[in-house]
């Protein structure tokens, strides 16, 4: 059935602005951020700023790399933001007890090795006190039964196996024969019970956090990863939705061509879908997942939406993503399921991609009535038809970026450009210097006819690269950035503001 147009405007975003900020990115004296005081001060931040909006990355948690799209859990929270001076206030922490732990000593950057190795013995502390009989905690269960029990025993042998992934566990666990099952889940009833716990705690939490930014005027946009991470309890306790050998191990992986910005392509080790095996039935997995990110976030940004009409697959056994194979995507059977999920929450889906790619995404979309992206540092790369070029924008229905979390700063990537290669820029933007640049294209963005304007807090502090958040392909660095003690000065604030009042935002 086609989408009529009452229908496609009742998607519609409210024009506004927001900012993209990582929770974890957020200051605290405990090395990374958390759903603490930190986190309501920021939406209080985002109301003075006249914002409307704020835009997290995906808060699931994360395992090798840290990456929050390589997450363990496409249900579950990260038990690093469970603000620790809450459970102090709940009585089942003390201060000292907090404070007799190391979290790092640089306010900008998150140590994870660090914050693995204690947070969890802080929360295991708070969780010898808690009280598991409490009516509210059997309830979160009973609300959480579709996904929790495989989580908390996942993580509970995750932990019994030093960590190792569940494709190296014994057979019997691995392939989850059910009296190997039942005799872990006796044996590690204590640690299950514990992981349940912290997801408890964790979207408490969430609730509180979401309740505030309601009754300011903020709404939230969640990131959704496409894929999940190999190593994760989705994939142990649903092999059969996904392309695996016998082993449990990945029968090729998603990833991408080369392209301007990856000479090599890039191979995420992400297992694919089985979507034969999916639409048997209607995508049930799918269906929970979004109904539980609608339940969270005002707005879901679909990550890789491509993906649905054309992914890329490289073997597993591959360095990089230069020899792989382009297959068909589930398209409108998804969406539909997607959007039945979503009900009244609004969708925006990352549609940029590769040539190879883009054939049937932008009529997919269209289809859907979600909103698109465009990215303004993609803009002055070829010519004036550049479709990232606001004047090349033909529909409102966008989210207009400069840079997202998987670029460099604004500052970073104009930084050794010559005043030769910017000549096109500095003409569009009528600047002359390239200090300029950074205000110039967020004024541009607010600017435009795109409903919705999202600028990374890094750009909005002109940091450079020293502050990026991802760079794709690399292990090691990435998504360590935190805001620290940075604030805007008045002076900038009250430039925002008057950006977001010209600009009707």
């Amino acid at each position: 059935m086609e989408t009529g147009g009452t229908e496609l405007e009742a998607k519609r975003l409210t024009r506004g602005a927001g900012i993209l900020l990582a929770i974890t990115s957020l200051p605290s004296s405990y090395g990374i951020g958390t759903l603490g005081d930190a986190a309501f001060q920021f939406i209080d931040l985002l109301v003075d700023l006249k914002q409307r909006y704020w835009q997290m990355l995906p808060v699931g948690p994360t395992g090798f790399g840290d990456s929050p799209y390589q997450s363990y859990s496409a249900f579950a929270g990260n038990p690093y933001l469970i603000d620790l001076d809450n459970l102090v206030k709940q009585g089942l922490l003390r201060e000292e007890e907090i404070r007799s732990f190391r979290w790092g000593t640089d306010e900008t950057d998150i140590d994870y090795a660090m914050i693995y190795q204690n947070r969890y013995q802080v929360l295991r502390m708070a969780y010898s006190r808690f009280d598991e009989t409490e009516e509210e905690f059997r309830q979160f269960l009973k609300q959480a039964e579709d996904w929790i029990d495989d989580y908390a025993l996942y993580m509970a042998l995750k932990k019994h196996f030093g960590d190792k992934e569940w494709q190296s566990w014994e057979e019997p666990l691995r392939d989850r024969y059910p009296e190997a099952m039942e005799e872990y889940r006796e044996k590690l009833k204590d640690d299950i019970l514990f992981y349940k716990f912290c997801q408890y705690e964790f979207f408490k939490q969430w609730k509180f956090l979401k309740e505030y930014a309601h009754s300011r005027g903020i709404r939230l946009i969640g990131d959704m990863p496409f894929y999940i991470g190999a190593d994760s309890a989705d994939v142990w306790a649903n092999r059969e939705l996904f392309l695996l050998k016998k082993d449990g191990t990945p029968d090729g992986v998603a990833g991408a061509p080369p392209d301007a910005f990856t000479e090599e392509g890039q191979k995420w080790g992400c297992p694919v879908y089985n979507w034969k095996r999916m639409e048997q039935d209607d995508f049930l997995w799918w269906q929970k997942r979004v109904t539980e990110q609608a339940a969270m976030f005002d707005v879901i940004r679909l990550d890789h939406f491509n993906g649905i009409v054309k992914y890329y697959t490289v073997s597993d056994k591959a360095q990089n993503g230069k020899n792989g194979k382009w297959n068909k995507g589930p398209g409108k059977k998804l969406t539909e399921v997607i959007e039945k999920a979503a009900k009244d929450t609004h969708i925006i889906v990352e549609d940029i991609g590769t040539k190879y790619s883009l054939p049937g995404v932008k009529k997919l979309l269209a289809k859907t009535g979600w909103s698109g992206i465009k990215i303004l540092m993609f803009a002055f790369g070829d010519d004036t038809a550049n479709e990232n070029l606001p004047h090349n924008y033909t529909d409102s229905n966008l989210v207009v970026y400069v840079g997202t979390h998987d670029n460099d700063t604004i500052v970073g990537y104009f930084r050794d450009k010559t005043d030769y290669e910017l000549a096109y820029l500095y003409e569009y933007l009528n600047i002359k210097y390239k200090e300029e640049i950074p205000d110039a294209l967020i004024r541009a963005a607010y600017a435009s006819i795109a409903d919705l304007v999202i600028i990374q807090m890094q750009d909005l502090l002109k940091l450079g690269n020293e502050a990026r958040m991802n760079a794709p392909s690399t292990v090691g660095n990435n998504w360590r950035w935190r805001l620290g003690r940075d604030h805007l000065s008045e002076e900038r604030r009250a430039w925002i503001r008057t950006l977001a009042t010209v600009y009707r935002r």
